[in-house]
């Protein structure tokens, strides 16, 4: 390094003093060589001398090598053979080797097969995985194992196309089956609801064994003996039944979901199985179009959507994933808006009361039975009062026409009783009170007619019936007495009134009739507070309860009377009309026949008979009745007179006329209906009066002169009247000279008539013109 570091020419002054030295060196080495020459020379004598033996040893070694060579060869022979078996023996190591590598892969092959023939696909996919991640890599060299390789594949394809045929034929089975699974299924529900109300019932003994310790101890006993032998008769019988998940084999669902899992496929398994399990959902709940002319059309609906979601609900449960809570909600309600349209739609139909009735039993039944399964159930319960309001009004049909039997076949006569034995069958029909008939000996007669404790035991019938439907509602027991006070009342307002009405307006009902419903609508509204008690009595509920209905019974009947009122004063009236259209006055005979029309004696004599029939009537009734047969009778008669068709009038007719009218004075004076204070009944014919007095005296100055005063003699004489009538009797004086003596006597007086028509007119133009 100083050689290169140091001045110019220093690398050439270093080689020249490298060559002094080196020959230097080589100068000694000379001097060494002469100086050791001698003992050189030696050697090589030495070795020279040695040279001869050397020969003959070479000779001996070959002449013992060419024996050696000789004796060896059998040994070489042996060496080889040797050699052949050991390479042999170390090739067989390795095959056997090999084979132990492949005996497990070809054994786990055959095994493959052999899960593949007895259908054990889960466990031959296992076996496929085991293959490929454990067997197949060590022996992949060999082409048998690449055969198989390539045919795990094909095979995993047929495993996913056999699993997925048996899950078809499962959905389908399923299909066919769900009403059988559904019906199980609601049996047990329901089997577990009575169960539970017999251990209630149970309980509520056990309480009140603590509260009775006396005599009844023994009975109690023996109702626990009795009770727990009905539980344990039923828990045999229920060992016997299969649940409604035994009656299904789910295991190609599960086959099937664990396959697909295993191949990486699960996501499209679950697609595909909601998938078929929406559109199966869909068939489910479509109705067939007889479904609501049978309780068995409705079973088998209600059966098929519960076996549907008992199977779902199993699914959920038991698989991981393959359907999930927010998937059976969402079916569920999917399928709640259709079966409530359904129902709605097909229940509509239902004019039966006990169809109903069942419908609604096995809507209970099928809802307990999913809520049981956890399924939200509340829109089912509030269809149910849906279906009780048509409930109620196929209810309201039928008593309609069970109503109109019994007023049909009333007699609408007092129920007569021959002994006390038939007494007290009537009242404990009907809760008849009254002191007066009691202290009566028999035979004797209750005022009702044998329609009132019909309908009476009718109307309770028809609360017994609507409180069926209200069972097993879930409802409290105010709700329940309301619901049966509202359905009675419609009962009573709509029905049994319609029914009433009817039956006044019918045209065999005559006065006798309406009479004895007018009695029967009192007695009848007179029960309803027995009907409050009875409903009270079923629920437990107090009337004295804030909000507890009324009946309104009392209005039904009230208006049903008015209406018979009415239908009486009409009847009367038409009755009065009919013999006033057999009269034959003789309007131009000379003079009258000194007595009263036959026709009207016949109306007065009827007229009288019936006032008596009235005698069990109101006296309010019995009097409005008369006065207005007497008005009635007082105007048709005045129409009589003024009947436009009548064209003349004689004054023998007026005379005769004014015996009639008369007659009719003598009746309303007879009092035929007690009650009326002084003359009011006659006065129902004082219009007709005052007439016929002017025609008879003849007293037209009086009545001109005081027209218009209070006090006028005439007062309820209308001038149009009076002229209708005048200008008859003219016309009938031209012809019949009934006013002869008045041209023969006296020209001034036929004069005066003429004033009088002439007055009369300006006085009628007047009152138009006024009016």
């Amino acid at each position: 390094r100083s050689v290169y570091d140091d001045q110019p020419n220093a690398h050439q002054k270093f080689m020249e003093k490298l060559d002094a030295c080196i020959r230097n060196h080589d100068r000694e080495i000379e001097k060494m060589c002469n100086f050791h020459h001698q003992g050189f020379v030696d050697a090589i004598t030495e070795l020279l001398k040695v040279r001869a033996d050397a020969e003959k040893l070479k000779v001996q070694v070959t002449d013992t090598n060419r024996r050696l060579q000789d004796a060896g060869k059998e040994v070489i022979a042996q060496t080889e053979e040797i050699i052949r078996c050991r390479v042999q023996q170390r090739n067989i190591t390795t095959v056997v080797e090999k084979l132990q590598l492949c005996l497990p892969v070809l054994e786990m092959y055959s095994k493959l097969k052999e899960q593949m023939s007895v259908k054990r696909y889960y466990s031959a996919l296992k076996t496929m995985e085991q293959l490929e991640n454990l067997y197949l890599p060590r022996v992949s060299q060999y082409r048998f194992c690449q055969i198989m390789m390539e045919n795990l594949p094909k095979l995993r394809e047929e495993i996913k196309e056999i699993s997925m045929s048996d899950l078809k034929d499962f959905l389908e089975s399923i299909r066919k089956h769900s009403d059988r699974i559904g019906e199980t299924a609601m049996k047990q529900a329901q089997q577990q609801k009575t169960f539970s109300t017999a251990l209630q019932k149970q309980n509520n003994v056990n309480y009140g064994r603590n509260m009775h310790l006396g005599r009844n101890r023994i009975l109690e006993s023996k109702n626990e003996i009795t009770l727990k032998r009905t539980f344990e008769d039923e828990d045999e019988h229920e060992e016997e039944v299969l649940t409604a998940q035994d009656l299904v084999d789910f295991s190609p669902v599960y086959r099937c979901l664990h396959i697909y899992s295993v191949l990486g496929d699960g996501e499209i398994f679950e697609n595909y199985y909601r998938k078929q399990r929406r559109k199966q959902a869909r068939l489910v709940l479509q109705p067939q179009s007889s479904m609501h002319e049978t309780v068995e059309g409705y079973r088998r609906y209600f059966s098929q959507i519960v076996g549907f979601f008992v199977v779902e609900d199993h699914i959920l449960h038991v698989t991981q994933g393959l359907v999930t809570r927010t998937y059976t909600d969402e079916l569920w309600n999917m399928a709640l808006s259709k079966i409530i349209a359904v129902l709605r739609t097909h229940s509509s139909y239902c004019s039966d009361p006990d169809l109903v009735l069942e419908l609604k039993n096995l809507i209970v039944v099928f809802a307990d039975t999913l809520q049981g399964y956890g399924f939200p159930v509340n829109r089912l319960f509030d269809l149910l009062f849906e279906i009780r309001d048509q409930y109620n009004e196929t209810l309201l049909k039928k008593w309609s026409g069970l109503f109109r039997d019994i007023f049909e076949a009333d007699n609408y006569s007092p129920i007569p009783v021959a002994n006390e034995e038939e007494y007290r069958i009537v009242i404990s029909k009907f809760p008849f009170q009254d002191p007066e008939l009691d202290k009566q000996s028999f035979p004797k007669k209750l005022p009702m007619s044998q329609s009132v404790p019909q309908i009476y035991m009718q109307v309770k019938e028809f609360i017994y019936a609507s409180l069926k439907f209200s069972e097993s509602l879930h409802r409290s027991s105010t709700e329940i007495d309301d619901m049966l006070r509202k359905s009675t009342n419609l009962l009573l307002t709509r029905t049994l009134s319609s029914c009433l009405q009817n039956l006044i307006k019918k045209p065999h009902i005559g006065l006798t009739e309406l009479v004895q419903i007018i009695i029967n609508t009192t007695h009848l509204e007179q029960a309803c507070k027995y009907l409050e008690d009875f409903i009270s009595n079923i629920t437990n509920i107090s009337q004295l309860t804030v909000h507890t209905a009324r009946l309104y019974g009392l209005s039904t009947f009230k208006d049903a009377r008015h209406a018979a009122e009415g239908e009486i004063y009409t009847k009367l009236n038409q009755k009065i009309d009919e013999f006033i259209q057999i009269a034959d006055y003789d309007w131009t005979m000379s003079e009258s026949d000194g007595r009263a029309s036959g026709y009207l004696m016949d109306l007065i004599n009827f007229l009288r008979s019936t006032f008596q029939v009235f005698t069990h009537l109101p006296g309010k009734v019995a009097q409005t009745a008369c006065m207005s047969a007497c008005q009635h009778l007082s105007m048709s008669l005045m129409q009589m007179l003024l009947d436009s068709e009548l064209k003349q009038i004689s004054m023998g007719a007026i005379q005769q006329f004014n015996l009639d009218v008369i007659q009719c004075e003598l009746f309303a004076s007879s009092e035929p209906v007690p009650g009326f204070q002084g003359d009011t009944l006659q006065l129902a014919f004082i219009d007709l009066r005052q007439l016929l007095d002017l025609f008879m005296v003849w007293d037209w100055s009086t009545y001109l002169a005081d027209y218009g005063q209070a006090t006028s003699k005439y007062l309820r004489v209308n001038p149009s009247t009076a002229l209708t009538l005048l200008e008859k009797m003219k016309d009938s004086s031209k012809k019949n000279n009934i006013f002869a003596q008045f041209r023969k006597n006296d020209r001034d007086k036929q004069k005066l008539i003429e004033t009088v028509v002439k007055q009369l007119r300006s006085l009628v133009n007047g009152m138009s013109q006024h009016t």
